[in-house]
This record gives structure tokens, sequence and C-alpha cells, in this order.
């Protein structure tokens, strides 16, 4: 197997766009994004996309390529990465790819899970009462019915929350029974780098981060996007809580602190998903490049 995909993975704050830039830059390759919320144009600021400067650094792929507006998946995802990475491997042996989405990493990666039909009537039931009830409702009720996917999904994405429920509900069996009851091989080889630091310093950096974003002017972002705030992709960290705000349901530091709230649990969750992959390496954050490369160059080799 000649072709190699470095995929870099972490929770959010910990450095994984300046790593992959530095390898690409090493290696004389290009970067695909497998961050979800990096996908659409009109968050910028909130979703801590490559800066312009970092973006001339190194070629990215599948950052700001969509709409909010636009209807795109993990499906759709899977089969543009994997039609790029065809495209790349022409070119380059080795492509980095970097993102904090699991689902999308090992969509690339593994492929995606199987699951049955389930009938519709079931989806709207729950979108019903997400509407009347809320999303804490659903979120108790897949924590009863599958404890490992509350564990580990997108426990704040209501989309993430109702398929997952929908399956335990549909099938009589947990969501997370269906996951990677097989592995699709790929055409080519993943290496997969790990990011890490102690949990202290991890809630530190994604303090901080809040603080410039806001600093950089993430409320105007947010005001820009307040006629639709009820689209699917908005509803996400840094957005939802200033909604609220916008909305005068809470004061700015209210909203602020549960930005930096809400991010950290993401990145609890991040951590979850991602070590369940035992052939990841994992290195602390400040680990010199050098150091991560040699141990892909002995990978590769």
């Amino acid at each position: 197997m000649t072709k190699t995909l470095i995929s870099i993975v972490g929770p959010t704050a910990i450095g994984k766009t300046a790593l992959s830039i530095k390898l690409a830059n090493h290696f004389n390759t290009e970067i695909l994004s497998a961050d979800s919320r990096q996908f659409f144009k009109e968050m910028q600021i909130g979703t801590a996309a490559p800066t312009p400067e970092e973006l001339a650094t190194a070629k990215h792929h599948f950052i700001h390529h969509k709409s909010i507006e636009d209807h795109y998946n993990v499906g759709a995802f899977e089969k543009d990465a994997i039609n790029a990475l065809n495209t790349l491997f022409k070119t380059y042996d080795i492509v980095i790819m970097v993102g904090g989405s699991g689902l999308y990493v090992d969509a690339v990666n593994k492929g995606l899970d199987d699951f049955p039909e389930v009938k519709n009537s079931i989806r709207e039931t729950l979108n019903n009462d997400l509407e009347t009830k809320g999303l804490p409702h659903l979120q108790e009720r897949l924590e009863l019915l599958d404890s490992v996917a509350y564990n580990t999904i997108a426990i704040d994405n209501p989309h993430r929350v109702i398929r997952a429920l929908e399956i335990c509900v549909g099938t009589g069996k947990p969501y997370s029974s269906f996951l990677k009851k097989g592995k699709i091989k790929r055409h080519f080889k993943t290496i997969t780098i790990g990011l890490t630091a102690k949990r202290d310093i991890i809630y530190n950096r994604i303090n901080k981060r809040v603080d410039i974003m806001m600093q950089e002017g993430l409320l105007g972002e947010v005001k820009s996007l307040v006629p639709y705030k009820d689209l699917n992709a908005l509803n996400t960290v840094g957005y939802k809580e200033l909604f609220k705000y916008i909305d005068s349901e809470w004061s700015l530091d209210f909203a602020i602190s549960e930005i930096k709230k809400n991010t950290r649990r993401f990145a609890k969750r991040q951590l979850t998903w991602f070590k369940k992959n035992e052939e990841t390496q994992w290195f602390d954050f400040t680990t010199p490049k050098e150091i991560i490369i040699n141990c892909i160059n002995k990978n590769i080799s």
C-alpha cells in the first residue's frame, strides 16, 4: 500500500490545525478538513476555522465550501472526501486530514455504518418531542436506552440525538450496537496521530480561545446570522448561546460562560470518541513536530 493518509485528531483548541500545516509543509502535500462546522462559509470565527494566512500556507479542502442553507451530511462528505483523495493520491503519496468531528473522520477512514430502516413516524414523533419537551428530555431518554451513544455522540446536536433515538426505538436495540459492524477496505493506509493534554490545560486553552473569538467579533458574526438561526448548522456551540443573548434570554457574560462550558463538554466527548481507536498514536500537544514526523516515517516505511 503506497498511499498514506495522516489523520490528525484530538479535542478542540489542542493545536490540530497548526500541526496539520506543519506536516503538510514537511511532506509537501495538501490538507482535507474533517471538521463539519468549518464547511460553512458563513461560520468562520465561531468554528475556529483556519485563518486566511493559514489557508495560504498549505492548500486546504472542505473549508467554507458550503453555505449554511445547503443540505450537507456525513454521507455526502464521505463521497466527496474519497473522490478528493482519489485525485490527490495521483499527485501525492501522503495527504493530511485534520478535524475534530469523529463521525466524519471515521467515515473517511472506515466507511459509514449500515443502519436498518425505521418508520418515518418515529422521527416525526421525536421531532415533535423536541419542540414540545426540549432537547434535555431527548438526551435523558437516549441515556436510558443507550448510554454508550449518549457518551460518544454530539449530545448537544438535536439531529444526532434524534438519529440515535429513532434507531433505538425503531429496532429495540441500542444505536451503538450497529456501529462498526464492518470496516470498508480503503485503497490507502491511515496513520492516526492524536494530540492531547491534561484536562485542566485543555480547558484553559478552550476558555482562552472563546475569549479570543469574542475579541475577534464572534458576537457580530452571530448577529449577522439571526435570520437563519433555526437552521441545523447554527444549532451549535458558540452560536446557540449568543442567540439567547440576542433574544434577551441571557446576559452576555452568562452566554460566554455557557459557550466555554459547552465547549469543554464537547472536548470531553471528542476524547471519548477518539480514544476508541486503539491504533491512534497519542502525543502531548507540546511534542516537537520532529518527533511526530519521525513516528510517521517509521509507520510509512
